[in-house]
């Protein structure tokens, strides 16, 4: 179930609203937690038993770490493992089969080939597992145990507006409002425009963008022009900015509808000046994570330059394969972590010199071209593009004039303005002393919104996800 279906929007959510807001407090949390075990269980009845069943035994091995005994190292490296484990069968496990068939194949051992089995990917395992092991973690660093109540934890992982595509939530960060949490008119109205943004800004925006990258970036290169090469790819850059964010920024809306007040995730990450400055604005959840529960136990920089150099590559690698199992992904994590440790290294500190025009200038172009091998899974085929951005075709067939018309270029306005502080700053600007009426700007505007979102949905119109695969 898609936050963007109607089934989603006219009968799940308004359905959940009513009782939840008819319950006494103490039912709440477990009304949210059967709607969201019914809302997982709706992608794939067999995978949700996965969930439970994950959610069970993480919860034994909380409550042994919660013991102050000399075991409790064993079992969080335990819980660790039994993590990965679970997401190494299902999401890796046939991405080894694969390259090792192929290297045995190479080495011409037909005989030692392996089955390929058919396996399933569960719906948001990589953000669920990553929740419970951070779980596990922040229950380990605690000086003292913590009392928790499996439905609270139950709750805690499976809660539906972050499962199945993140923000990856932190255990320190939401379970205090689980049983703490306070609702309010101000909240839920924040909550309700947050969603509408989201929801316009992923089925206008990023679907609109999805058109225009799959018509260039699906051909092959030899019928693309430079400029349209460069066109196919910037509309895949806001795609995935505005498909990911949109569904972030709906995520938190619903949370606040329900009283909850999950982290922002992106802080317009096409604005920054440096490889380090987009990661301190990209999927911060998941940047973070990776910084305290890999990068800073492995020494962080604290152990002298090369150390740090081999734990930036080595988390970015991971980062990269975090998102699929796919050598294409790893490119684009190693891609990533090389220039961090160029800036790193000394370049950060030219950049610092340079007008802010160039240092934009030179992120963005590193971030575009890395979005070229997270998109195209071939790695003949993604060199190919990135030739084409540089390199003109002979006799190209796709001219950018062909590619653009009003509603194309209205979208990319949309998605440029949309990937800005400007919006913001001008509503900061005219809000002193005229917020009465900006309040009613803002209602039409954001019933306009809902409307033309659901018209497009109910069209039918092109609606791909793309971190639904992770």
């Amino acid at each position: 179930m898609l936050f963007t279906s109607l089934v989603f929007l006219f009968l799940f959510l308004p359905v959940l609203l009513l009782l939840y807001y008819a319950f006494p407090k103490k039912g709440r949390n477990t009304l949210l937690l059967l709607f969201s075990f019914l809302f997982y269980a709706w992608g794939g009845v067999s995978y949700a038993f996965v969930l439970v069943a994950s959610i069970g035994v993480n919860y034994g091995f909380v409550n042994r770490i919660n013991r102050s005994d000399a075991t409790r190292k064993t079992w969080l490296y335990i819980g660790l493992t039994f993590n990965l484990i679970l997401l190494v069968a299902f999401k890796y496990l046939l991405f080894f089969l694969e390259n090792y068939n192929l290297l045995v194949s190479w080495a011409g051992s037909a005989s030692a080939l392996m089955p390929l089995p058919k396996i399933l990917l569960p719906l948001g395992i990589s953000f669920f597992t990553f929740q419970q092991m951070s779980l596990l973690w922040d229950v380990y660093r605690e000086k003292q145990p913590i009392p928790l109540r499996l439905s609270d934890t139950a709750l805690y992982i499976s809660f539906f507006p972050q499962l199945i595509a993140g923000p990856i939530v932190r255990y320190n960060d939401i379970i205090q409002q689980i049983d703490h949490r306070r609702e309010s008119p101000e909240l839920f109205e924040s909550g309700v425009k947050r969603f509408v943004l989201g929801l316009f800004r992923k089925v206008v925006i990023a679907n609109g963008c999805a058109v225009m990258a799959d018509n260039i970036m699906n051909r092959n290169t030899t019928d693309l022009s430079s400029p349209v090469a460069w066109l196919g790819l910037i509309a895949y850059a806001f795609q995935i900015y505005f498909d990911f964010s949109g569904y972030s920024d709906m995520a938190i809306g619903l949370g606040r509808m329900f009283g909850f007040r999950i982290l922002e995730n992106f802080n317009f990450p096409y604005i920054a000046n440096s490889m380090q400055d987009f990661w301190r604005r990209w999927h911060i959840s998941l940047s973070t994570w990776f910084r305290d529960y890999v990068y800073i136990p492995l020494g962080g920089n604290r152990k002298g330059s090369y150390r740090t150099y081999f734990n930036l590559l080595l988390v970015f690698l991971l980062t990269g394969f975090w998102h699929g199992a796919s050598w294409n992904f790893m490119i684009w994590g190693l891609f990533h972590g090389l220039f961090l440790l160029f800036e790193r290294a000394g370049f950060a500190g030219l950049l610092r010199k340079m007008p802010y025009v160039l240092r934009w200038g030179y992120s963005m172009t590193i971030v575009l071209i890395s979005w070229v091998f997270f998109r195209i899974e071939s790695l003949p085929a993604a060199l190919s593009y990135v030739e084409r951005l540089f390199v003109p075709a002979a006799e190209p067939q796709l001219l950018l004039i062909q590619q653009l018309d009003r509603e194309r270029i209205l979208i990319l306005l949309l998605a440029i303005l949309g990937s800005s502080p400007l919006p913001q700053l001008i509503y900061s600007y005219f809000a002193d002393g005229r917020k009465l009426a900006l309040s009613w700007v803002q209602a039409i505007l954001m019933i306009i919104a809902l409307l033309y979102s659901v018209m497009q949905v109910n069209a039918g119109s092109y609606n791909p996800f793309i971190y639904f695969r992770f």
